[in-house]
């Protein structure tokens, strides 16, 4: 569990913000008043804690540390953890976690909002145009799957065995004749994306499985292959989902989550950070301290 240890050294700040205003504030200074009226803003989930839940996927991984870092600026006690998929749609489910902003709609958790949706609050998308498929270098001379013949040793590289994207490459091989002889060769997102950079750097053929956003379209010259069957589905959002009772238990964190909403500029930018060796709550603070018009409307009617 990753448990958040800022809002520790938040509410010493306002302490001493309270110390110093009491200090140097006349008494009936306009400013004490509004300084006042600034830092209860800033300490509304003072006391409160929440748990976000996450899927180790870098688009989540930013994501969720970028909601967590507004939530923490909010004097909430933030705890982030990354669990399987599954898991993660069930801790909402059963209350163990408050929420996750990692829901990929309607078709890669298709089967987990099958499951799980009658027991969770949908808040809707948090990002739109997201897609997933099979993605090949730019140079590789191959740009539908239905074209597909020897390529890459006949294999594709996956991610995590269940994840959506590769129950829908698995699904693929039995849909397209000419896939009935490859297979696909399961790992992790960052074991992906290592092989991708390799492979890349020697002008190697690859097929992996991909998604957007994601920093590697930004790092590289990529391009979907074309899925005429249409196994990958069309574009997807990522939605937020909240446990049952959150609205009544935490208003104000509600309010935040039902707000979150961002670009794929967004994502790819926090992505790269941490790709590019950022911690992710240090790429989160940074992206939140530059972007503070797009927070101040998730964090709009917080009070």
């Amino acid at each position: 569990m990753l448990k958040t240890w800022k809002s520790f050294g938040l509410m010493a700040a306002l302490a001493l913000v309270f110390v110093l205003a009491a200090c140097g504030a006349d008494d009936e200074g306009d400013d004490a008043t509004g300084d006042e009226g600034n830092d209860e803003t800033a300490a509304v989930g003072e006391g409160e804690e929440i748990e976000l839940v996450y899927v180790n996927w870098d688009t989540e991984i930013a994501s969720t540390h970028v909601v967590g870092k507004v939530l923490e600026d909010l004097g909430y006690d933030v705890t982030l953890t990354s669990i399987e998929n599954a898991a993660m749609w069930e801790a909402v489910a059963n209350g163990e976690a408050d929420g996750m902003v990692a829901a990929w709609l309607p078709g890669t958790h298709e089967s987990q909002y099958e499951e799980f949706g009658d027991q969770v609050v949908q808040l809707g998308p948090n990002l739109e145009g997201a897609q997933i498929g099979l993605v090949v270098p730019s140079y590789m001379d191959v740009d539908s799957i239905a074209d597909l013949t020897d390529e890459a040793d006949q294999s594709i590289t996956g991610i995590e065995p269940g994840a959506g994207v590769v129950s829908a490459t698995e699904k693929a091989l039995e849909e397209y004749e000419n896939l009935s002889d490859w297979q696909v060769q399961t790992s992790s997102s960052g074991a992906m994306t290592t092989q991708l950079g390799e492979a890349i750097a020697n002008e190697e053929e690859i097929i992996v499985t991909g998604w957007s956003p994601h920093w590697k379209f930004s790092d590289y010259d990529l391009k979907y292959l074309e899925d005429p069957e249409g196994v990958f589905g069309e574009a997807e959002t990522i939605e937020t989902m909240v446990r049952e009772g959150l609205e009544e238990d935490l208003p104000n964190a509600y309010k935040v989550l039902d707000q979150f909403e961002w670009a794929e500029e967004d994502s790819n930018s926090v992505m790269l950070e941490i790709n590019n060796g950022t911690d992710p709550e240090d790429a989160a603070a940074e992206w939140v301290e530059a972007n503070s018009e797009k927070v101040a409307e998730w964090t709009e009617g917080v009070e």
